[in-house]
């Protein structure tokens, strides 16, 4: 099924145009990713999309009644709600229907009329139905599911909107857009503020849900997992290619290869034709030149290769270093907690090390520690023979931001003149006028890849660089890959791109609950790694509860084998004992919801854990019991 077609869009920002001519169309189902350079209009498409801009020209059909959902990268809230009450208004029209469907059973129980009660009836069956359909009983489980996997913990649920910070907002409108449910996404940067763990559980979400969506992202491996197509725009016109980010370069580069050959045979035959009319137009083979001038007129010119050049980085051979460039003994560093303890690795020469963890788990600490930057509370760094550190910051407070940007990567430690500072920037993407912006002008991909200038003329044996992807696009991305890979000299990188920790790293520093893991390999190592862990620890587990079970066997003896009806998974109750249990249970769980509410008990951390442990436990006793409950009844206690 059709849900959208797009032909032909135009719209102009100046002279000239942002979109010129898009045209596509996407089905039900699809998940479409839109990829470009910076600067080609993606977010403007969406808008228009979305019917937030109008386009100049051409035409957005969406077919009649498909609901769309934009993911708004300016948050507007009730200020006074809740983080619950304001995820909880996505799903107002289910609250509604379930209110609805309230009142009319009480009316139901009311009437004597009988057309009053068969009307009332059928609209009372027909909002049973569309609950049914959208799982509209069990509201607040929806609501836990999308907060929890988006990175809220259950204590901050009672929190005010207008204390939640600008990144955990544009997780609330995220989580609200999903529990909405439109029939098409329009996300732009879903991932942006969210960290490893909730981008996995929304690739999950998205992957399994069955609503068509229009992805914008810079995560490779988000759009990989998630992408069923791409869509590329460029120069202002959208190319369509089947599958995911990967298969789009695959396909790309095959059909730029075709595109090369066509267009350079037939700049080859132009050229042959022009030659020949210019050197004959005037001698005896005048009429032979006549007939090549009125053929050259009539050919169809070839379009040019559609070709994105990504710029070409590249870093300068380095000096050589010490066979161990840093060793680490024993590290240890703390602020209000622990950040790492006895933390012992060493970094050998040309090694491509990625530390990879969630925000606030002390990744950037670590670096400054290694560069003797930041004091440590016990153990020691060492960094090995000729070591010279050029270090990245991923808030680019090495750049003047009153400066013309040609000045601001000026080194201090070697006469480097205007134009070599200009070729070197040419080299990161920066060129032309660029090159002589004050740098509080650029955006923020040039200014990081100013920064990314800055590093290359320090000529560092050594680099470190804290999210050194931030605000590049995707070619950009691939050329830092090549560059780093091809460096001679030694890498320490933190990242969350997981694409990127791929392509370059070749040890990976782990934070794990309680500890830092070091992992010989890349993040698709370590991800296998973890799935084997898993598998072993679900094999356990299994071989356990078949033990049980044997044990449980044994005990029952020769009657149990000889028994027809199905075996039990519990000891015999009587019903009327389980569900005194279960209201127990649920009485329980009804009065740990409210004490989650109350002020006194939020102000209580301690109490909080608390609160929410006992909670989870008392859920997991009461699945038990309803499965204990099931058992008994269809076995006789």
């Amino acid at each position: 099924m059709m849900r959208l077609t797009v032909q032909e869009v135009r719209k102009h920002y100046g002279p000239d145009p942002v979109l010129d001519g898009v045209s596509f169309d996407l089905r039900a189902g699809q998940r479409a990713a839109l990829v470009g350079p910076n600067g080609t209009g993606k977010t403007t498409l969406l808008k228009i999309l979305a019917d937030r801009e109008e386009a100049d020209a051409g035409t957005v059909d969406w077919v009649a009644g498909t609901s769309v959902g934009f993911l708004e990268q300016h948050p507007e809230f009730a200020q006074d709600r809740t983080l619950w009450d304001e995820a909880r208004e996505a799903l107002r029209e289910l609250l509604d229907m379930n209110e609805q469907a309230e009142a009319i059973a009480d009316r139901l129980s009311q009437t004597d009329d009988p057309a009053e009660h068969r009307r009332l009836g059928q609209r009372f069956d027909h909002l049973q139905q569309e609950l049914h359909r959208r799982d509209g009983y069990h509201v607040d489980h929806k609501i836990e599911r999308v907060l929890i996997g988006l990175g809220f913990e259950p204590a901050s649920f009672q929190q005010r909107v207008s204390q939640l910070s600008g990144g955990q907002q544009n997780r609330l409108l995220l989580a609200k857009l999903l529990l909405e449910e439109p029939d098409v996404l329009l996300l732009d940067e879903p991932s942006n503020h969210l960290d490893l763990e909730a981008t996995q559980w929304l690739e999950d979400y998205l992957v399994t849900s069955q609503q068509a969506l229009i992805l914008v992202s810079h995560d490779r491996y988000f759009l990989d997992r998630v992408a069923t197509r791409t869509l590329e725009l460029f120069c202002g016109t959208v190319d369509c290619y089947p599958g995911n980010y990967s298969a789009y370069q695959r396909q790309k580069a095959e059909r730029l290869e075709v595109q090369r050959r066509t267009f350079e045979r037939q700049q080859t035959e132009i050229a042959k034709m022009e030659d020949f009319i210019r050197r004959n137009q005037y001698g005896q083979k005048h009429a032979q030149a006549e007939d090549r001038r009125k053929k050259l007129q009539r050919i169809e010119p070839v379009e040019a290769p559609r070709e994105i050049a990504p710029p070409p980085m590249r870093f300068a051979p380095p000096s050589r270093t010490g066979d161990i460039v840093i060793r680490v003994e024993r590290l240890s560093k703390a602020f209000q907690q622990p950040l790492f303890e006895n933390l012992t690795f060493d970094v050998l020469r040309g090694e491509k090390w990625g530390i990879l963890g969630p925000n606030g788990s002390g990744k950037t600490t670590l670096l400054r520690c290694l560069m003797g930057e930041c004091p440590v509370d016990s153990g020691r760094v060492v960094h090995g023979t000729g070591v010279r550190i050029g270090y990245f910051d991923q808030q680019l407070r090495c750049l003047d931001e009153d400066s013309q940007v040609v000045d601001a990567i000026r080194p201090q430690h070697k006469e480097f003149v205007e134009q070599q500072r200009r070729d070197l920037l040419a080299r990161f993407g920066i060129t032309g006028d660029m090159a002589f912006q004050r740098v509080d002008q650029l955006s923020g991909g040039e200014r990081n890849r100013t920064a990314l200038a800055m590093l290359a003329a320090a000529d560092a044996n050594v680099l470190i660089l804290d999210e050194p992807t931030n605000h590049l696009d995707l070619w950009a991305r691939d050329a830092l890959e090549r560059a780093l890979r091809d460096f001679e000299g030694t890498v320490m990188f933190v990242s969350h791109d997981r694409y990127f920790l791929n392509k370059v790293a070749d040890h990976l520093l782990v934070v794990e609950p309680g500890r830092f893991r070091v992992i010989d390999g890349n993040y698709d190592t370590y991800l296998n790694l973890v799935r084997q862990a898993k598998a072993v620890a679900e094999d356990e587990a299994n071989q356990a509860d078949r033990s049980v079970s044997a044990s449980q066997n044994g005990e029952a003896g020769s009657k149990a084998s000889r028994a027809s009806r199905k075996k039990r998974r519990f000891p015999y109750r009587k019903l009327a004992d389980i569900e005194a249990d279960i209201h127990h249970r649920e009485d329980r769980i009804e009065t740990l919801h409210a004490a989650l509410t109350d002020p006194e008990i939020l102000r209580d951390g301690a109490r909080v854990k608390q609160t929410t442990a006992e909670l989870e436990q008392t859920k997991l006793e009461l699945a038990g019991l309803y499965e204990h409950w099931e058992e008994a009844a269809e076995l006789g206690g």
